[in-house]
Parts: structure tokens; sequence; C-alpha cells
């Protein structure tokens, strides 16, 4: 029987500005997992940072998640925009898949991974 894991701190709450994303990295070289988290007021939600439609990372700039109007979650590489709640592509080339989910917790105003970076579930 394997142990659970603890959960994994990330950062404050007040570090990722209201409709913003921040971007993690885990391990190094090939085993190297890229997250994000997203925050919309008081919830956050998480992401592997990697678009269905050809594995790219979302942001070509460093922990630009969002559109400009800040309600969606966007791939720059290829205009895809995605719901912030679940991940889902509403438009864009991998329109009808969804981005990887995380498991997060919000407790005292941080954030926390509750398990590994590199297993994230489909919606």
């Amino acid at each position: 029987m394997s142990e659970a894991l603890a959960p994994q701190y990330l950062c404050r709450l007040e570090e990722i500005p209201d409709g913003q994303g921040l971007g993690f990295a885990f391990g190094e070289g090939e085993g190297r997992t890229l997250i994000f988290v997203v925050r919309q007021g008081k919830r956050v939600y998480g992401y592997r940072n990697s678009c269905p439609h050809i594995g790219t990372p979302l942001d070509m700039i460093p922990d630009r998640f969002m559109t400009h109007d800040k309600r969606h979650i966007l791939c720059m590489t290829h205009g895809a925009r995605f719901r912030v709640y679940d991940g889902y592509c509403f438009t864009g080339p991998c329109q009808g898949q969804s981005l990887a989910r995380l498991p997060l917790a919000l407790k005292d105003g941080q954030v926390f991974l509750e398990g590994p970076a590199g297993e994230a579930r489909a919606p």
C-alpha cells in the first residue's frame, strides 16, 4: 500500500493577482512537469501547463495565462480559449478537449497541490 503524499505548498493566494495565473515547474529534464494556477476571487484552479492540441505550454510570456478581459485561459500558441472552472476548450484547434486538472487546496490563504504534479486528471 502506498503512502499518501503530503500536500505541496505552492504560494500564498495574494501572490496570484485576481483574474491571472502563476506557473510552477517540478523536476528537471524529461521528468519536468509544468503546471499553473489561476485565481478568480477566493477560488483557485490548477492545470498542467500543456495545451491539448500539441502539448506546448500555454504561456509564451511567463505567467500570461489569461485573455485580456481575464475571463478565460488562453493558449498563446494557437489562440485556444478554455473555461477557467473546468479547463474545457470552447474555441480553437482543440475545441471539445480539456486541460488536465490538478487537485488544489486553499488553506489559511495558502495554495497547496494535493497530489503529484505529474498525475493530472482528466475532467
